[in-house]
């Protein structure tokens, strides 16, 4: 579903300005990251909104946009992923479209369901087992 190492999902990451270091992350731990910096954004956003600052909604706004299409979307391997990379590729389309919307419409119940949408879509990358990788 995703590419190996997610080598443009690590660049993407530090395109965006998160804080965190990617240095020696999985591609498990890049995707987190990636929801992690694109959830902040959207609180960000909403607070920014709801303070009337429309230069930090406008800039938070556009940073989620990059990290779900330039992150989490690039990330996609839709062939191996099948339909499941389908569905979320719809998601972020869904998403990018609301939030378009949101900062042209300085509406803050779109990003609040943004924020419903990938919330979800966040604890369940969170609940994928991973292997145990022993001491060698």
């Amino acid at each position: 579903m995703f590419t190996p190492v997610s080598a443009r999902a690590a660049s993407a990451y530090k395109r965006v300005g998160a804080q965190t270091s990617i240095e020696g992350a999985s591609p498990h731990q890049v995707i987190c990251l990636l929801f992690e910096a694109l959830v902040q954004s959207l609180h960000a956003a909403r607070g920014s909104l709801a303070r009337g600052d429309i230069e930090g909604k406008g800039q938070s706004i556009g940073k989620a946009v990059r990290i779900l299409e330039e992150g989490l979307k690039a990330a996609l391997d839709i062939e191996s992923g099948g339909e499941l990379a389908v569905n979320l590729r719809g998601v972020y389309n869904y998403s990018i479209l609301r939030l378009t919307t949101a900062n042209l419409k300085n509406d803050i119940t779109l990003i609040e369901e943004v924020t419903q949408l990938i919330v979800p879509v966040f604890d369940a990358w969170k609940s994928i087992p991973l292997p145990h990788v022993g001491n060698a």
